[in-house]
């Protein structure tokens, strides 16, 4: 009978969890009997041969083996090898559960507490609450996830779901070590719970335990971390046995440890090109750079280009971006390939594409521009905290393009990229300050703003505000003023969001765009507002 370890996948194509993405998936198929029918049945649909694994399963399920009944509950589920029915799925997985078959409890639990509704969803929960009595591992992990995403509560409740974890982790189950490794380290959010000592204690449990991810955590934190103690000998150390367990970002790890923290080009360069040649394609992709750049070796176009291209071939969003750079900065550029990557990269995720996009549906250069689809792409890169999108966004929001106008939204924006330290939107802050747009006139701040735009980059616009806003500065008013600026200075900055999996694109993003109002903002206030938006 099949060991549980939590609604094992069917398709063999696929190895996340069929139950909230937490489980080895088809790798679990190893503690199935192959030579029972119902394991038969198993490794064929494992195999892709749906219809044929249905046809071996359903007799079987029909008599009521548990391993064959969950076969077809996840094949009715699925629709692969029969008709799809959700329906179906919940009557044989619950056929299964009634045989005691974990799984089949497990995949019950999954559909009825993503019912939404509150009697399944409670029905689910009692089911997993039960099961744990039993058997704590894989319960545990799935409970504690449901809580963290609050789908039992309504409302994520991280502490309830720690303590599931640490009982299933208390019973030797590894993917929940994991999960309070990647928890603690901050990947779920929940910026108050975070502890990088007790994420590495976690990554190193896990790690022991033989996950090849947690190796390459630990090894990465040995070589870098100031957590702990740096040990290059045994963190170089996790690191080669992850890459034993075909765990390749191993690679990727160990060639940022040599470019960054030892200077050593050439090294890195050899090992981000054995992990690319094992079809690490963050591995293909700092290659790539190397390649671009000339670091470490001589410059080659050809080459780079050809890694990034097979990079992107995977679906790889940084190549798409960095292929997108190549494309468009060329002397005639082909602008339908160009756009195709940029909007591969930005349907991939990267902040920093959707950006570029939004810039390239501005330009115009496909013909004729698109505002709204400006703003829709600015949106997506602003909300993950990008703040030259943010700027961007704003300065649309400051003209009612494409969007429509609000100078509180604009204000808004402009602070967040300001705290960032942009200096586009720090000048922009600075404007609204002085104008009294969706805040209060405050020339004082609007001059310490306006100097420490002139200090990120905004010399020649914020030098000639500056101008206007002394004006008719008294004595007092410029003490008043460079004690806002050093007030500011004083501030600690905004922690700017990680944007990049790998190198930069050639060209830099704009911070605005092209025709963003430099002066004063384009009309009046639609609104008032008494918070002073610092930079």
């Amino acid at each position: 009978m099949l060991a549980a370890h939590g609604a094992v996948s069917l398709d063999a194509k696929d190895k996340s969890s069929v139950i909230l993405n937490t489980d080895p998936a088809i790798d679990n198929i190893a503690a199935v009997d192959a030579e029972t029918p119902a394991g038969k049945a198993l490794k064929i649909f494992a195999d892709g041969e749906h219809a044929k694994a249905v046809g071996l399963a359903m007799p079987l399920a029909e008599k009521g083996d548990p391993l064959a009944l969950y076969i077809m509950g996840f094949a009715s589920e699925t629709g692969q090898g029969t008709e799809g029915s959700r329906a179906k799925a919940l009557e044989y997985y619950r056929k299964g559960a009634a045989a005691n078959h974990p799984d089949s409890i497990y995949r019950l639990a999954a559909n009825l507490m993503s019912s939404g509704q509150k009697d399944r969803v409670e029905e689910g929960r009692e089911l997993l609450e039960r099961q744990a009595a039993i058997d704590p591992s894989v319960s545990g992990r799935i409970l504690g996830e449901a809580f963290l995403n609050g789908t039992l509560t309504g409302e994520p409740a991280p502490e309830t779901a720690v303590s599931w974890w640490k009982k299933a982790a208390e019973a030797d189950d590894l993917p929940a070590l994991f999960l309070l490794a990647r928890f603690y380290d901050g990947q779920f959010g929940h910026a108050s719970f975070r502890n990088a000592k007790m994420a590495y204690d976690y990554f190193l449990k896990a790690a022991e335990k033989g996950d090849p991810v947690s190796m390459v955590a630990v090894g990465s934190r040995l070589l870098n971390s100031d957590v702990v103690k740096r040990d290059e000998q045994k963190g170089i150390g996790w690191l080669n046995k992850a890459i034993e367990s075909k765990e390749f970002t191993g690679h990727l790890a160990l060639g940022d440890y040599l470019e960054n923290e030892k200077k050593d080009l050439k090294s890195a360069l050899s090992s981000y090109t054995l992990g690319a040649e094992a079809g690490q394609t963050d591995c293909m992709v700092r290659a790539a750079a190397f390649h671009l750049e000339g670091k470490g070796t001589d410059k080659d176009k050809g080459r780079g280009v050809d890694l990034l291209e097979k990079a992107a071939k995977a679906d790889n969003a940084q190549a798409h971006l960095m292929l997108a750079a190549q494309i468009l900065g060329e002397e005639k550029p082909d602008l339908g390939k160009g756009y195709a990557h940029l909007l591969a990269a930005s349907n991939g995720g990267l902040a920093l594409a959707q950006n570029e996009l939004g810039l390239f549906y501005l330009s115009g250069k496909l013909g004729v521009a698109d505002i709204p689809a400006a703003a829709s792409w600015f949106t997506r890169a602003a909300q993950a905290g990008l703040a030259s999108a943010q700027n961007n966004l704003a300065a649309l929001f400051e003209r009612g393009a494409g969007v429509e106008q609000s100078f509180d939204k604009a204000g808004q924006l402009y602070s967040l990229a300001a705290q960032q330290g942009n200096g586009s939107a720090t000048l922009a802050l600075a404007r609204f300050h002085a104008a009294g747009a969706a805040t209060k006139v405050n020339r004082e701040f609007a001059w310490a703003l306006a100097n420490l735009a002139v200090e990120r980059g905004e010399k020649e616009n914020g030098a000639t505000l500056i101008k206007e806003i002394e004006k008719d500065f008294t004595k007092e008013q410029f003490v008043a003023a460079k004690k806002e600026l050093e007030k500011i200075k004083a501030e600690k900055p905004a922690e700017k969001p990680a944007e990049k999996p790998a190198d930069k694109p050639a060209d830099k993003p704009a911070d605005k765009p092209a025709d963003k109002p430099a002066g004063k903002p384009a009309g009046k206030s639609n609104g008032k507002s008494n918070d002073k938006s610092n930079g």
